[in-house]
C-alpha cells in the first residue's frame, strides 16, 4: 500500500469513529451546541438545556424543542396540570399561594437527617397543624402534635414559613391555613388510592411541578419575558 493510500485509509477511518459526547463521555456526539462551541449527543443536549448549558435564544434545538416538545413531556405536563388544578379547586387566591408555597417548601425538605420525607409524614403533619389553626379560630390555643418523629419536625420547620405567610393574608388566617393545610393532606390520600405502592407519590408532584415551574422560569429569561413579582413559585403548566 503507497503511503498516500495509507493516509487515505487512515482519514476516513478516523472520519468513522465515533466522537463521544465530553458532557457524558458515553454516547456519541452528533449535535452541534453553539453554547459550548463543539458537538454532544442528543441526550445531553435535551436533559442539560438552560440548566447546565446556557443556551442561546438562536439555538436551533432550543426553538424545536419549545415548539414541539416530545409527547411524553406534553402528556406528563397534562397529568400534572390536571392534578394540580384538582387539588386548587376553589381555594382563593390567597389560599392558592399559601398552598404553593407549602409545596415549594416539602419540594425542598431534607428530611430528618436519616431518611427522607415521604407522603405519610406530609399528610400527618398537614392533619395535626390543621388541627391546631382549627382550634385557634374557636378562640383556644392548643399545638395539636403528630405522632411521628419525622411529621413533628417537619411541623417545627413549617412554622418560619407560616408566620411569613401570615403577613399575605388580609382575611382570617388561621381559618384559611387550615383549609390549605386539609387541603394538602386529602390529596396527599388521593394520589396514595391512585398510586399504593408509591410512598412519596405527592411529595415527587410537588418536585416536578418546582422543576417544570423552574423551567418555564428559565425559558422566560431566554425570550426575554418577565414574569409577574407576585406570581406563586409553582404554576400549573
Amino acid at each position: 500500500m503507497s503511503v498516500r493510500d495509507n493516509k487515505t485509509t487512515k482519514a476516513c477511518l478516523s472520519r468513522m469513529t465515533p466522537v463521544l459526547c465530553p458532557l457524558c463521555g458515553k454516547r456519541s456526539a452528533r449535535r452541534s451546541c453553539p453554547a459550548l462551541g463543539h458537538l454532544i449527543c442528543a441526550v445531553c443536549c435535551g436533559t442539560k438545556r438552560l440548566t447546565e448549558i446556557a443556551c442561546p435564544s438562536d439555538c436551533g434545538y432550543l426553538a424545536t424543542a419549545r415548539s414541539h416538545p416530545p409527547a411524553a413531556i406534553v402528556r406528563q405536563q397534562q397529568v400534572v396540570a390536571m392534578r394540580v388544578s384538582h387539588f386548587l379547586r376553589d381555594l382563593n387566591d390567597q389560599q392558592s399561594r399559601l398552598f404553593f408555597t407549602l409545596n415549594s417548601f416539602l419540594a425542598a425538605h431534607p428530611g430528618d437527617g436519616l431518611q427522607s420525607l415521604i407522603d405519610d409524614d406530609v399528610e400527618e403533619a398537614m392533619d395535626a397543624l390543621a388541627a391546631t389553626y382549627e382550634t385557634a379560630t374557636r378562640g383556644v390555643i392548643y399545638e395539636h402534635r403528630p405522632a411521628s418523629r419525622s411529621a413533628e419536625r417537619l411541623v417545627r420547620d413549617m412554622k418560619p414559613v407560616m408566620a411569613e405567610a401570615r403577613n399575605a393574608f388580609t382575611s382570617s388566617f388561621e381559618a384559611g391555613a387550615a383549609v390549605v393545610l386539609r387541603r394538602i393532606a386529602e390529596s396527599v390520600r388521593e394520589l396514595r388510592r391512585a398510586e399504593p405502592q408509591d410512598r412519596r407519590a405527592y411529595l415527587d408532584l410537588a418536585r416536578l411541578v418546582v422543576r417544570l415551574t423552574e423551567q418555564a422560569a428559565r425559558n422566560a429569561d431566554v425570550s426575554g419575558e418577565t414574569a409577574s413579582p407576585d406570581a406563586p413559585r409553582l404554576i400549573v403548566p
